[in-house]
C-alpha cells in the first residue's frame, strides 16, 4: 500500500474541507473514482459549501430530478446494495428528500429497502398521479423479498400443525381433497388415455374444515409499525391464500379498519394502511372480539408499539378478556432498524403477567412461532 492510499482514506473519511490540511501532508488531489465517491457522500454528510445546494439550486429547496438521478446512479455504481440503503436514508432523514419518493425516474433506481418503504407508505396520498405505479413497483420489491422469506415456511408450519389429511367416507364433491387423491393415484396414471384413472377418491371431513383454526392479525398502524407492517401484511396474504385456515386482518390507530378483503395481494393491503395518528388499542380490540366464533380455534395477533393513547385499564381488561374465553392471544411488539424492538415497557409487562406470551420476534422466525402457537407448544421468542 503506498502512502497515498492510506491519505486518500482518511480524506474521504473527514470530508472536503480537510482538503487542504491534507495537501499539505502530500494527499494531493483524489483519484477519479475516490473522487466521485467524496462528491455522492459530501451531497448527503459534508458541511457548508457541499451537497445539492451548493451549485446555486437556491436554499431550501430540493435538487432537480436530473441532479438526484445522477446522484443515485454514481452511489449504486460506487458501492455496495447495504451501503446505499444506509445513504438513501440518510438523504431522507438529513436533507429531507422527499423527492426522492415522489418521482417516478427516481423511485424505479432506488435500492430495495424496509426504511425507505415505510415511509413512502406513511407519503401515499402525498404521491403524485404520475409515479403512483412506480412506487408500487418499489413497494412490491420488498414484498417479494419478505414472501421469498417467509412464505414456503408459514405454509410448512401450518401443514405441520394441522391435521389436514382427516378424510371422511362420505363423498362430496365440494369437499373432495384433490391433490391427497392425485398423489395416491399417480400410479394409475394411463398412457394411452392420458389422464389418471383414480381407485379410490378421498374427501375432507366436512366438520374439520368448517371448524378450522381462524387466524386475526391485529395491526397498529401508528408511524412506528414500518417495518412490523410490512412483515405481517406478506404473512397474513400468505395464511388468506391457504384453506386450511379464516384469516382476518385489522388495522387501528383511533379508528378500525377491516382490511381482510384486500388480501389477495399484500401491495393492495399494505396501501390499505393509513399510517400515523394516534393509537385506542382497546377499541380495536374490542371490534376484533366481535369477530371471534370459536375460541379453542382462534389464534389473535396484537402487532403492536403498545403506546396506548386510549384507555389502558380497557386494553389489558380485552386482552385478559380473549385469553379467558379460550382464545390463543400473542403480542407481537414492534419491531425497527433491522430487527429492534419498540414499546411501551409498562405495558407489555402488565400484559406479559397474565400469562400472555409478549416479546418482539424477528421476521424469520415468525413461521415457527405460528406453528408453535396452533399446536398449542409454549412460544419461544
Amino acid at each position: 500500500m503506498t502512502q497515498q492510499q492510506p491519505l486518500s482514506r482518511w480524506r474521504l473519511i473527514l470530508g472536503s474541507e480537510t482538503q487542504d490540511s491534507f495537501s499539505g501532508m502530500g494527499g494531493g488531489v483524489l483519484p477519479q473514482e475516490e473522487a466521485l465517491m467524496d462528491s455522492a457522500l459530501g451531497a448527503i454528510y459534508g458541511g457548508p459549501g457541499e451537497g445539492f445546494g451548493a451549485s446555486g439550486s437556491g436554499g431550501g429547496k430540493n435538487p432537480p430530478s436530473p441532479v438526484l438521478s445522477k446522484w443515485l446512479g454514481d452511489l449504486r455504481s460506487l458501492f455496495d446494495p447495504e451501503t446505499v440503503a444506509v445513504v438513501q436514508n440518510d438523504a431522507i432523514e438529513r436533507k429531507g428528500l422527499k423527492q426522492l419518493l415522489l418521482e417516478p425516474e427516481l423511485l424505479d433506481t432506488l435500492e430495495p429497502d424496509l426504511n425507505l418503504a415505510s415511509t413512502l407508505l406513511m407519503l401515499k396520498d402525498q404521491i403524485p398521479k404520475k409515479s403512483k405505479e412506480s412506487a408500487r413497483n418499489f413497494i412490491r420489491k420488498i414484498v417479494e423479498e419478505i414472501n421469498r422469506m417467509l412464505e414456503s415456511d408459514v405454509r410448512r408450519a401450518v401443514t405441520a400443525a394441522l391435521n389436514r389429511k382427516a378424510h371422511s367416507p362420505l363423498p362430496s364433491a365440494a369437499a373432495m381433497d384433490f391433490p391427497y387423491t392425485i398423489r395416491r393415484n399417480l400410479k394409475n396414471y394411463n398412457p394411452e388415455l392420458g389422464v389418471i384413472v383414480p381407485e379410490r377418491v378421498w374427501f375432507f371431513d366436512r366438520s374439520s374444515r368448517v371448524n378450522r383454526w381462524h387466524v386475526i392479525l391485529d395491526i397498529d398502524q401508528s408511524g412506528s409499525m414500518g417495518q412490523s407492517i410490512l412483515y405481517s401484511s406478506v404473512m397474513a396474504c400468505v395464511l388468506a391464500s391457504m384453506s386450511a385456515v379464516k384469516t382476518s386482518v385489522v388495522a387501528f390507530d383511533t379508528q378500525i379498519m377491516d382490511l381482510t378483503p384486500l388480501c389477495q395481494d399484500p401491495v393492495d393491503l399494505l396501501f390499505g394502511f393509513q399510517m400515523g395518528g394516534g393509537t385506542d388499542i382497546a377499541k380495536s380490540i374490542a371490534y376484533c372480539q366481535g369477530l371471534v366464533e370459536s375460541p379453542a380455534k382462534t389464534l389473535f395477533f396484537l402487532i403492536s408499539d403498545l403506546e396506548e393513547g386510549g384507555n389502558r385499564a380497557a386494553l389489558l381488561r380485552r386482552v385478559e378478556e380473549l385469553k379467558a374465553s379460550g382464545v390463543t392471544v400473542v403480542v407481537l411488539l414492534a419491531i425497527a432498524d433491522g430487527g429492534k424492538p419498540y414499546y411501551d415497557a409498562q405495558t407489555a409487562q402488565r400484559i406479559a403477567a397474565m400469562d400472555i406470551p409478549c416479546f418482539a420476534c424477528a421476521p424469520e422466525k415468525l413461521p415457527a412461532l405460528l406453528e408453535q402457537a396452533l399446536t398449542g407448544r409454549p412460544l419461544q421468542p
